[in-house]
């Protein structure tokens, strides 16, 4: 079914509205995907929070102009899902997870801010921990001096005790 103009400008503006918003790109072809095999990619990045869009490339390139992702416009020919994360990494992640169990989805490229990404960068961003992870890993560097000066302490306010006593 084709889109006339205004239907078309709407989905521009909404892809528009999702670029804008998003810190990653990536592009995934996923011809031969079964239906039920989309649900779960669909599913899976809806929980962590991706927005995934299959998308007339045309229609496409007209919303990523002007935006970090138009240097990613060279890479969009063939039937592709695009998907939108604001996390750095979680579009990444959710594609790149998928595309290990389903040989089916082939991811394409992608981007990041203003640079732009072949597969082995998107496959790499994918490896790196989710925000969550590494501020408890921060969280925990950051507590590590504190604890151990306390248990220091209170080794030593034992051990004077054990003195005063003898």
């Amino acid at each position: 079914m084709s889109l006339n103009r205004s239907e078309k400008q709407a989905v521009i503006d909404e892809v528009k509205g999702l670029a804008a918003k998003a810190q990653t790109l990536v592009l995934a072809e996923y011809r031969g995907i079964t239906v039920a095999h989309m649900t779960k990619l669909r599913s899976s990045a809806r929980k962590e929070g991706v927005s995934l869009s299959v998308l007339k490339n045309t229609l496409a390139r007209r919303a990523v102009e002007g935006t970090d992702f138009a240097g990613a416009s060279d890479m969009m020919t063939g039937p592709l899902i695009y998907g939108f994360s604001e996390d750095a990494v979680a579009a990444a992640k959710v594609m790149a997870d998928f595309a290990k169990t389903n040989d089916k989805l082939v991811i394409r490229g992608g981007a990041f801010g203003t640079k732009i990404l072949d597969v082995n960068g998107v496959k790499q961003l994918s490896s790196i921990p989710s925000k969550e992870v590494l501020l408890a890993q921060l969280l925990g560097l950051m507590q590590s001096p504190i604890s151990r000066t306390a248990r220091v302490l209170a080794a030593v306010a034992e051990k004077k005790g054990e003195a005063t006593a003898a």
